[in-house]
């Protein structure tokens, strides 16, 4: 009796674990399932185009020049390096002229052409993102590609009479190749995180930019290719100097971010903390510091191991990020501390911003191996002009409101206690 007690505890212990670890596992088991599928339609694609494919010289070799200008412009960049995550490159200038120009196979093939070249000689990043990109892509083109040849059959070469028409034409299915590719990726980022809201995967200012002009250059290369070849070997340089600028600017923004969280890293967040203190103190505007702390961090790494800790950190992060408004600096400060300025802020705004991030990040859960993380924070306030003038003041008085907070037992919210007055050595 007490063996059969004993295996319906291990069951039920074992039925809570699956249960717990449910979230976690069917948000995988949804992306794997995803990309899946996003694959077989590209292969199937590329079966199937190419049975429509016609026998000649001139689309091959046209195809070879393309994607002969594409691996030019990756190794002339290639000693820049690509920064970690997810990063932005010009490649649409060679991808998509194949998609306008040539029959659907060969938009199909140009990205897997690119993207194996871009593991191999620059990145190796994870196999099965550098396979779903190169699907995504591939579906995209592919799609452009068929309703450009529909609307425009007989559009290449240009002549007098077909050109605005053609152009027009070749911007739309430049526009459709962006929607298609960047819902195909939102899509997979909103089923591995579906915590993150929409907007944050579809809608960002620098992105759209980026996007227009990807298809700009786009257009100009296929409309270059279009009136000959040979003009591709003017449109090669500058690419290669956009190209090399892009990613230049985005391994500066790198270097400014925390790796693991995306935050800024300490010393680029009191860079701009300065900055913004300074302009502060000169217009008089109110402005508040918080430090907020993970309670007991050491033994969620101690309980669960380092990477569920690190995705603790994460979770974290993009809480603050969702909570807080643009203008807000939020950095982590090392380990499980993170520092949030609030420019024109009084004080009892500062305190109600910090019980709100409290309250929420307790609320939060991270899904483990066999278990829910949850966790909770201390947060010290402090104002300028109240608790300090400068930002080694600021952070010095929040420091102490934070030491406070863990004092009286962690989860809470401190303001810094006034130091006592000295007694005045001089009276008599």
């Amino acid at each position: 009796m007490a063996a059969t007690s004993h295996d319906s505890v291990k069951r039920r212990d074992g039925l809570s674990a699956l249960v717990t670890r449910w979230p976690f596992l069917g948000q995988r088991r949804a992306l794997v399932a995803y990309i899946s599928v996003i694959v077989v339609i590209d292969l199937a694609a590329m079966v199937l185009t190419a049975l429509a494919v016609p026998l000649g010289w001139h689309e091959p070799l046209v195809f070879l020049a393309l994607m002969s200008c594409g691996a030019i412009c990756i190794e002339a960049t290639r000693r820049l390096g690509m920064p970690a995550g997810v990063s932005r490159d010009l490649l649409s200038a060679w991808w998509l002229p194949v998609a306008l120009l040539l029959p659907p196979m060969y938009a199909l093939l140009a990205p897997i052409v690119l993207q194996t070249l871009l593991q191999v000689r620059v990145r190796a990043a994870m196999l099965h993102r550098r396979v779903f990109s190169a699907a995504a892509i591939g579906l995209a083109g592919c799609v452009a590609s068929l309703m450009f040849h529909w609307l425009a059959p007989r559009a290449w070469p240009l002549t007098q009479s077909d050109t605005t028409t053609t152009v027009l034409v070749a911007v739309l299915a430049a526009v459709v190749f962006v929607l298609i590719n960047t819902t195909l990726i939102a899509i997979a980022a909103h089923t591995a995180n579906p915590d993150g809201g929409w907007r944050e995967v579809l809608w960002d200012r620098e992105s759209v930019t980026l996007d227009v002009v990807e298809s700009c250059l786009g257009v100009t290369v296929t409309v270059g290719c279009a009136l000959h070849p040979l003009l591709l070997v003017l449109a090669l340089p500058p690419v290669v100097l956009l190209q090399r600028s892009l990613l230049h600017a985005q391994l500066q923004a790198a270097a400014r971010t925390d790796a693991k969280t995306g935050l800024l890293n300490a010393a680029a967040w009191q860079r701009e903390a300065d900055t913004e203190i300074v302009r502060a103190r000169r217009t008089g505007e109110t402005l508040a510091l918080l430090i907020i702390d993970i309670d007991h961090f050491k033994r969620v790494n101690d309980a669960y191991g380092h990477l569920a800790g690190d995705q603790v950190l994460v979770n974290v992060a993009e809480l603050l990020r969702s909570q807080l408004r643009e203008y807000d600096l939020v950095g982590r400060f090392g380990g499980e501390e993170f520092v949030v300025l609030l420019p024109r802020t009084d004080l009892h705004e500062a305190r109600r911003v910090a019980e709100r991030l409290r309250h929420r990040i307790g609320r939060m859960s991270v899904p483990a191996d066999e278990a829910i993380i949850t966790v909770t924070v201390s947060a010290g306030v402090a104002l300028m002009a109240v608790h300090g003038d400068d930002l080694i003041e600021l952070l010095a008085a929040a420091d102490l409101a934070l030491y406070r907070a863990k004092e009286l037992g962690r989860n809470r919210v401190c303001l810094p206690v006034a130091p006592p007055r000295l007694p005045d050595d001089t009276a008599g």
